[in-house]
């Protein structure tokens, strides 16, 4: 599969939500390296969709998750959903069109964080690459409710095709040379200490 190119990536960050995101394995690890991943997206102009899982049921977004995002100048876009995989709800897809308009679904480089690994995660991922679409999943920004589930369903989705990535490899693939304008803000995100588990 390719390397990533900033002009057709999109990053989806799955429901990040609630007590559930506490539950996880390795949560801290999860939630910082999301952060940065949301930076990055700003940094290099990537669109980014955010998705919550039911929120009356299982509560909002994490807040500094969330007003990460807000505080975003890239653009965003937010989806509410039932389904379980993204891409069961009929607006998903509207939402990746809007991301990068003109874009041919087959072109798109989609970036996924998120939980829980073994049910949501899974299923968009899945879903979106059965439609033809580039998968890019970053193993350290996503997570499930233990390790054997989460191991079983990042094998399972880069058997079906997903890139297994991590949000470094996606920050220097998004940058590409080091005289990109943007290079000495990813620098200094990165040397803000190693996300901890």
């Amino acid at each position: 599969m390719p390397t990533l190119d900033a002009s057709r990536s999109i990053l989806v960050v799955i429901d990040l939500q609630g007590k559930l995101v506490h539950m996880v394995h390795r949560p801290a690890l999860v939630l910082e390296t999301t952060r940065r991943l949301l930076k990055l997206a700003d940094l290099f102009s990537v669109p980014v969709v955010l998705t919550e899982q039911y929120p009356k049921g299982i509560g909002p977004t994490e807040a500094s998750l969330r007003a990460t995002f807000d505080g975003l100048s890239t653009p965003t876009f937010f989806l509410e959903k039932t389904a379980f995989g993204c891409c069961g709800d009929a607006g998903f897809e509207a939402l990746l069109q809007q991301a990068r308009p003109g874009l041919a679904p087959a072109k798109r480089q989609i970036v996924v964080a998120g939980i829980e690994a073994h049910v949501c995660v899974m299923q968009t991922v899945l879903e979106l690459l059965d439609s033809g679409q580039e998968v890019h999943l970053c193993w350290d920004a996503v997570s499930g409710r233990g390790e054997e589930y989460r191991g079983h369903a990042l094998d399972r989705m880069a058997a079906a095709g997903a890139t297994l990535t991590n949000h470094e490899s996606v920050a220097f693939e998004w940058a590409r040379d080091k005289n990109h304008p943007q290079f000495k803000a990813l620098s200094a995100l990165m040397k803000e200490g190693q996300p901890r588990g």
